[in-house]
């Protein structure tokens, strides 16, 4: 093997160069749990140091943050690092594009992001089908993926958008140019360079193939079944650890300890880390880590001190809550009208919602009395998130894990009465309302929302009115020709009366935007129809979804499953030949009450009288 270095190299220093993937690596392959686990990291680890009123020359004393070694060759060809150096570009990208959005002072790091020569650019990673994607985040955070078949291109702009919904709100700020600072000089990579690729190859094969390390999971459950006595207990212990382990597994890849950290979490933590500098880990965190560990020196507080005790927690606890866990995961992905809040949770990316689920759980609940629990749990979620989101507060995890957490151990194998009380008090004593509808509008940090909210209205009038709808068809974006939102007004102020109406084009942009003025349409509908006039588009309106077609004049004929459910629900739809400002501001009352009857707060007591 010939020369060999490794350096620690910041990300400044990385990103100043251009590399190069090889044909047979070529693919992106990061999953939204990757870059939710980057994120969470990166942030959690800035925030140990930083501290209100730094500014970027504080980030001189701040600590580094090993990313990862990567295995280069000499004329920068990645054998290994790929992912990680991608995802990064994305989080480069999205900063860069952050920080205009925001019309902050921009830290300058486009030179860390592309090349320019001879007007054309160049990204730092430089694999030529994936050029178009990555310019179009960078000039406006956006790419369209119709036609589109390359894995790796679908799945850069769905880690984008992944960014973008979980960047915490709250570097979103003074703090923002602090953490680029942060992210560019104290983010390190070991950067591992040979003379050729074969060497390089070696380097990776003895990084990765000098034996099998044990996971905490294994690690687990070898002192589970090391405390039972009996052969014949510890081996159906052992097949049953197996056969829910493989089962966990096959939902995700690393399903095995992320089902294990949320029961945990949810049935046996006590603590969470303070959120200051310097704070130490406690239950939540060491249990995110090595749960193994935590397991083993919090015995008496989970209540083991015999070998019946760990025959219990295998075969009895184990066993119920995998189970449970499972199912979730499964009502998560696959729509299902008695377990629906788990999938609009999951469509709006609560991942919390497994821990709090579980926590109001005990091993000993009938069959029966679980479903309950899973349908009043996840309904309060979804309203919690809903009336949050009214109000543009944020449900991003670094933001609420300690309400989470709390929460958790309130509802803690509560009877199903005590749960109810406890979950509809909380939603009824939120500083939050639905009355935030009132003036709810379309930006930067609802547009992450406003597809599944409109989507649930949609869904919600069509399913009133006796149509074969299908919520997850409208909030799909994996499909062909997606759901998009849709302006009822064209971004054109000189069209119908707007000039008059408003008396600047920032007013009636403003206006624009309002909840009321806005549909869901199919992409190729949303482009075809954007440029027209209001006259126009309620012609068009009328052969697509139903919540559109009540614009138009011939929903109100020869529909009686609709006219029934108008009179039924006393809703106040109506047509519209000409819809201008007093047309829109009386169609926002009517989504109001929309939103009232899909996020009704007496969801939860019928669940209990069930």
């Amino acid at each position: 093997m010939n020369k060999i270095t490794g350096n620690a190299t910041n990300v400044r220093t990385l990103f100043n160069n251009r590399y190069t993937v090889q044909y047979y690596q070529r693919e992106y392959g990061w999953e939204k749990k990757q870059i939710e686990e980057l994120t969470e990291d990166l942030t959690n680890e800035f925030f140990e140091f930083y501290q209100e009123g730094h500014k970027q020359r504080d980030v001189e004393q701040y600590g580094d943050y090993f990313l990862g070694p990567i295995i280069l060759t000499n004329d920068n060809a990645i054998i290994d690092g790929q992912q990680r150096l991608s995802s990064t570009t994305l989080f480069l990208i999205y900063l860069n594009n952050l920080q205009h959005q925001l019309g902050i002072q921009k830290v300058n790091i486009d030179n860390l992001i592309y090349s320019e020569k001879y007007g054309e650019k160049t990204f730092c990673i430089n694999v030529e089908e994936r050029e178009k994607c990555l310019e179009g985040l960078y000039d406006n955070g956006y790419y369209d993926l119709t036609n589109e078949t390359s894995e790796s291109v679908i799945n850069l702009f769905n880690r984008y958008q992944d960014i973008e919904a979980l960047f915490p709100d709250d570097l979103k700020g003074d703090a923002l140019p602090v953490f680029i600072e942060w992210l560019i000089e104290k983010v390190v990579f070991i950067e591992i360079k040979t003379d050729s690729e074969q060497d390089a190859h070696k380097i990776f094969v003895s990084m990765n193939d000098r034996g099998l390390r044990l996971t905490p999971t294994e690690m687990l459950k070898g002192y589970l079944l090391s405390e039972i006595n009996h052969n014949s207990v510890r081996n159906e212990a052992n097949d049953l650890w197996k056969d829910k382990i493989l089962k966990l597994k096959d939902i995700e890849k690393d399903g095995d300890a992320d089902f294990i950290k949320n029961w945990l979490r949810s049935q046996y933590a006590e603590t969470i880390r303070e959120g200051k500098k310097d704070a130490e880990n406690k239950d939540f965190e060491i249990i995110g880590t090595t749960f193994h560990k935590w397991v083993r020196e919090n015995k008496s507080v989970i209540g083991l001190s015999n070998s019946q005790d760990f025959e219990k927690i295998i075969i009895d606890e184990f066993q119920t809550f995998s189970d449970i866990y499972i199912r979730l995961k499964k009502y998560s992905r696959e729509f299902h009208n008695d377990y629906d809040c788990v999938f609009y949770n999951a469509d709006r990316g609560f991942t919390l919602q497994y821990q709090l689920i579980l926590a109001s759980i005990s091993p000993s609940d009938s069959t029966q009395i679980i479903d309950k629990k899973i349908k009043m749990v996840s309904c309060f979620i979804d309203q919690y998130i809903a009336q949050r989101v009214f109000n543009f507060k944020t449900v991003d995890y670094s933001s609420i894990r300690y309400t989470i957490f709390n929460l958790t151990k309130a509802i803690r194998r509560k009877t199903e009465d005590e749960l109810a009380q406890i979950l509809i008090d909380y939603i009824g004593n939120m500083e939050q309302t639905l009355n935030g509808i009132d003036y709810f509008y379309l930006n930067q940090f609802t547009r992450r929302y406003m597809l599944h909210i409109l989507s649930r209205m949609t869904y919600y009038v069509e399913r009133q009115s006796g149509i074969n709808s299908r919520f997850s068809d409208y909030v799909n974006r994996q499909q062909k020709n997606p759901y998009d939102i849709e302006h009822i007004w064209a971004d054109d102020y000189t069209q119908g009366k707007h000039q008059i109406e408003f008396s600047t084009e920032d007013e009636f942009r403003d206006y624009r935007n309002s909840f009321s003025g806005l549909l869901i349409l199919s992409k190729d509908k949303n482009r075809s129809f954007q440029a027209m006039s209001y006259d126009k588009k309620v012609v068009k309106y009328d052969s697509e979804n139903l919540l559109a077609r009540t614009l138009n004049q011939n929903c109100y004929t020869n529909n009686p499953l609709f006219l029934r459910f108008i009179r039924e629900s006393n809703l106040d739809f109506k047509p519209y030949d000409e819809f201008n400002k007093d047309q829109l501001l009386e169609r926002q009352q009517l989504y109001k009450e929309i939103c009232k009857r899909i996020w009704d707060i007496d969801r939860i007591k019928q669940i209990v009288n069930m």
